[in-house]
């Protein structure tokens, strides 16, 4: 494990202050280490979760993916301010890679699906192709006999299709996907029916808002939003159907901001207690404002994607399904292109550029022997292994090297 300047920074130092407990001094020397290195980052058959063994090591993995965020506005001096939680809160009990690369195409459905199958995807940017390799989910279910609903996708990325949850290999597909689900879209169509139908005041009523999602969900074709979770293309499974339902209504009642990772966060938090999945994935992407051009709006998605993070960590700490077996890896998609780029910078995220291919990933729980900073460069494909190896799989043939690092 290379700590580097961590453990030159530490060495002498008294490890705690006579008035900090060891949590406050455990986050100290994080900031003091990261600030040192960076200086130098349907369902049919699904079941609700009644303490049911899982297959396999019985280890749960959930993975937060989190748009395209540039060094600059994370893990740099001058980023740090954006990412509190991920600094102060998280970073003190994780396993930190400062240097994690995109070395793909860095458009949305390519990066998440070379993350979820540990090659380098190289198909339609919008989903229209699956991924060519197995992805996590189907090595999961088929190796493990993993039942449908123990794998969930919950994105609000516009570039996702459900191809992202099953690839095109031969001998695996869609029979052992996961269950895929866009709650943003959800929200769109109910705003856009709301307009059609003259309806906008309604939505200035947070119970009127709640109806209009409803009733989009009420009424919609789900594979126009393309979800996958569903056993007739217009009927929800009854169990998934009360799990949206609960979602939309703590999102909507919540009393906080109604932005498409919210709504995302509820839903995953919603599957996590009604289902309990062993592998689940979330994809947040306020942060692809910056696509629109305000540096500001791209900020707040950053804040947000932090916060977000953190209240899925707090889920995974007070849920009993997760507690103590899980492992939480937390990462960006890639970065942004370099300001003064002829892509107006953060706008984008397609230039060949450290700026936009040097990334970093956090994991804590389970998997983590040790927290740390690790200097050592690694890349995005080496998490499918070494997640899949944690999860109890055998290894399929992969671009990507399991680390070390994480073992369960």
């Amino acid at each position: 494990m290379e700590n580097g300047p961590l453990v030159d920074a530490c060495a002498g130092a008294k490890l705690f202050r006579g008035d900090e407990s060891p949590q406050d001094a455990s986050r100290r020397r994080f900031l003091s280490g990261a600030g040192l290195l960076i200086a130098g980052a349907m369902l049919p058959e699904a079941r609700a979760a009644q303490n049911r063994k899982s297959p396999g090591s019985g280890h749960k993995v959930v993975v937060a993916i989190v748009g395209g965020i540039r060094r600059a506005e994370s893990f740099s001096p001058e980023g740090l301010q954006y990412i509190p939680h991920l600094v102060s809160d998280l970073g003190p009990d994780s396993l930190l890679y400062l240097h994690a690369h995109n070395d793909g195409v860095t458009a949305h459905f390519n990066a998440i699906s070379s993350i979820l199958t540990g090659n380098w995807q190289r198909v339609d940017d919008w989903g229209n192709q699956a991924p060519a390799t197995p992805t996590l989910f189907e090595q999961y279910r088929k190796n493990l006999r993993a039942e449908a609903g123990d794998t969930w996708l919950v994105a609000s990325n516009k570039a996702l299709t459900s191809r992202i949850g099953a690839s095109s290999a031969s001998y695996y597909g869609p029979e052992f996907g996961a269950n895929v689900v866009f709650p943003k879209q959800l929200m769109l169509m109910a705003i856009v029916n709301a307009l059609r139908n003259g309806r906008t005041r309604d939505m200035a009523d947070r119970d009127k808002v709640e109806a209009e999602l409803e009733t989009a969900m009420a009424g919609s074709n789900y594979e126009g939003l393309g979800w996958n979770v569903f056993d007739a293309a217009d009927q929800l499974d009854p169990r998934v159907r009360t799990t949206i339902e609960t979602a939309i209504a703590d999102f909507v009642h919540g009393g906080g901001p109604t932005s498409g990772d919210e709504l995302t966060f509820f839903m995953t938090r919603e599957i996590m207690r009604k289902f309990a999945p062993s592998l689940l994935v979330t994809v947040f992407s306020d942060v692809e404002v910056a696509h629109f051009g305000s540096y500001a709006m791209h900020l707040a998605g950053i804040r947000t994607a932090d916060r977000l993070v953190y209240q899925l960590w707090q889920e995974i700490e007070a849920n009993p399904e997760y507690r103590d077996k899980t492992t939480f890896l937390i990462l960006p998609e890639f970065g942004r292109d370099p300001d003064g780029s002829s892509t107006n910078g953060f706008f984008n995220h397609r230039a060949d550029e450290d700026s936009t291919r040097d990334t970093w990933a956090m994991a804590l729980g389970a998997g983590v022997g040790q927290p740390a900073i690790v200097e050592r460069p690694i890349r995005q494909v080496d998490l499918c292994p070494s997640l899949a190896a944690l999860l109890g799989c055998r290894p399929l043939e992969s671009q990507g090297t399991s680390l070390p690092e994480l073992r369960g």
